[in-house]
């Protein structure tokens, strides 16, 4: 067995809804999450600073001991898996791999679709034109994909069944109204499901990728038998936000009791831990050594 746990990676508390998938479908596997909440969102990021980022946080999961890495951000997904993949495992015989949601998500999308799908998501996995791409790859489909900045915010205040996030889905859905399917290419709007099923026309599909990512997971485990050792269900949750918040927040992306959120933060260049919890009030001065004379 090359791994105890499967490690769980999302920009913020999103990626507990692919989680939940994640474990109703492995419920023998144990989890480690880490929602780099301290630094959310990355949608509106630059491609170097998500490069950054996501490589700190799938080197904190391999020192937590996992193996293998579900990166659960579509925007991670969509800018930067390849490069983790080369640059982490880039043998075929590697004890590392690192797998994301946008090729299961696109998958699940031509599947279901009828020949027009509409893609929402944050600007930057909009900017990539990864779920063209890959959806390209599939089938003939028309692909119509939309920036909806605002919705995550949104979700993160709790507002989801509010008038404020149906009349925020009604204008990004403007003009979608010849989709049959419309693909929920961020890990916080699984949340907004119920009220993207009031907002849209009858006939188009809402699609949540989490349980096909599920699903895809499954299936890669059962073609690399004893990769990742079976477990009992645990699970660890990591952010490098305030853990309390994130506990707070995050048990509604999950559906669950979250256990005691451990805090990490970066310190020289890696992400560890730190038992105490910094939070800087007024004006913040780092410390620097003098200047040269």
């Amino acid at each position: 067995m090359l791994g105890r746990v499967i490690g769980v990676y999302d920009s913020g508390f999103g990626g507990l809804t692919v989680l939940r998938a994640l474990r109703a479908r492995l419920p023998e596997h144990d989890f480690v999450y880490l929602g780099d909440s301290g630094r959310a969102p990355y949608g509106g990021r630059d491609a170097d600073t998500i490069l950054d980022f996501s490589e700190q946080c799938v080197e904190r999961l391999f020192e937590e001991g996992c193996a293998l890495v579900v990166v659960a951000c579509h925007t991670v997904s969509c800018v930067a898996l390849r490069h983790l993949q080369q640059r982490y495992a880039p043998e075929k015989d590697s004890p590392r791999r690192i797998l994301g949601v946008t090729i299961p998500a696109a998958e699940e999308a031509v599947s279901k679709s009828a020949g027009h799908i509409a893609v929402l998501g944050t600007a930057r996995t909009i900017a990539s034109r990864t779920f063209d791409a890959e959806i390209a790859k599939l089938g003939p489909h028309r692909v119509t994909s939309r920036a909806a900045p605002l919705l995550a915010p949104i979700v993160e205040e709790g507002w989801e069944d509010s008038e404020v996030a149906r009349l925020a889905i009604a204008k990004y859905v403007e003009g979608l109204e010849t989709a049959d399917t419309l693909l929920l290419a961020c890990t916080h709007y699984p949340l907004l499901e119920r009220t993207f099923c009031e907002v849209v026309p009858a006939h188009v599909r809402v699609l949540d990728p989490g349980p096909a990512v599920a699903i895809a997971l499954e299936g890669w485990l059962a073609r690399h038998p004893g990769y990742v050792a079976r477990g009992r269900g645990a699970l660890r949750v990591l952010c490098t936000g305030e853990p309390e918040t994130f506990r707070q927040h995050g048990e509604r992306m999950l559906g669950a009791p979250l256990p005691a959120v451990q805090h990490v933060a970066l310190i020289d260049g890696r992400l560890a831990h730190r038992e105490r919890v910094e939070i800087p009030t007024g004006q913040v001065v780092r410390p620097s050594t003098p200047p040269p004379r």
